[in-house]
């Protein structure tokens, strides 16, 4: 079946996650930042996504602004950082302001001039996404934004790549799922999905039962995958 409806992960996909840390590095009021932000940022997204595996193994969900910020406190006191309210709260509030990677809006306007549905499916709550999206300025090229909040467990249950079928009526096999995750990517594989990696830091492929089915640098080629 041809593709109709492309559907993508949120944080490191279409938001740079490591723009709150390099924001903040730029700020006089965080000197210690400038030669640690780098390590921090990683720190801090690995951490939130292993939280997300832990809590959905453990049966013990919270909503990802909680694994965000437990990400974070673990990730500042890694990095020599912890004690600095201050600047645990502007990294806190910068995430809220997420921007877009440059080929984003482009590459969304494309799907949507050709028809496409469009969609986010994220592990961020509700409220997160929608001020990601205001803050990068693409809804109008969204019809959807989709968390895994409507069914209590993180990705890659499959559940959640349950929510896709249900709000768009399309077949698995009309879905191309797009994650800068290769363990997302590949379990989206698995449960039926045709699946592009965003492979932006050039990353081996993870040693999973299923792999992504296209690796990308970055967004810009999407439209042709999908076909449009």
């Amino acid at each position: 079946m041809p593709i109709t409806t492309c559907i993508f992960d949120a944080y490191g996909t279409l938001f740079d996650v490591a723009a709150a840390a390099r924001q903040a590095a730029t700020e006089p009021a965080f000197p210690a930042l400038q030669n640690t932000w780098m390590d921090l940022a990683g720190q801090w997204r690995l951490k939130q996504l292993q939280y997300t595996w832990l809590r959905a193994v453990a049966g013990a969900h919270t909503d990802f602004w909680e694994v965000t910020q437990n990400g974070l406190d673990w990730a500042l006191e890694a990095t020599g950082l912890a004690g600095d309210d201050a600047l645990r709260q502007r990294l806190l509030d910068l995430y809220w302001e997420l921007q877009a990677y440059p080929e984003v809006p482009a590459m969304l306007a494309a799907l949507k001039k050709a028809g496409m549905n469009t969609a986010i499916l994220s592990n961020g709550s509700p409220d997160m996404l929608n001020g990601a999206v205001q803050s990068a300025g693409i809804g109008d090229v969204l019809d959807d934004v989709l968390s895994v909040e409507s069914v209590g467990i993180f990705k890659p249950d499959a559940r959640v790549y349950d929510l896709v079928g249900q709000r768009f009526g399309c077949g698995k096999d009309q879905v191309l799922f797009v994650s800068s995750n290769g363990w997302d990517a590949a379990c989206a594989t698995g449960y039926g999905f045709d699946t592009a990696w965003v492979n932006r830091a050039g990353e081996p492929v993870d040693r999973l039962p299923w792999v992504p089915g296209t690796i990308l640098p970055d967004l810009t080629t999407i439209p042709n995958v999908a076909g449009v």
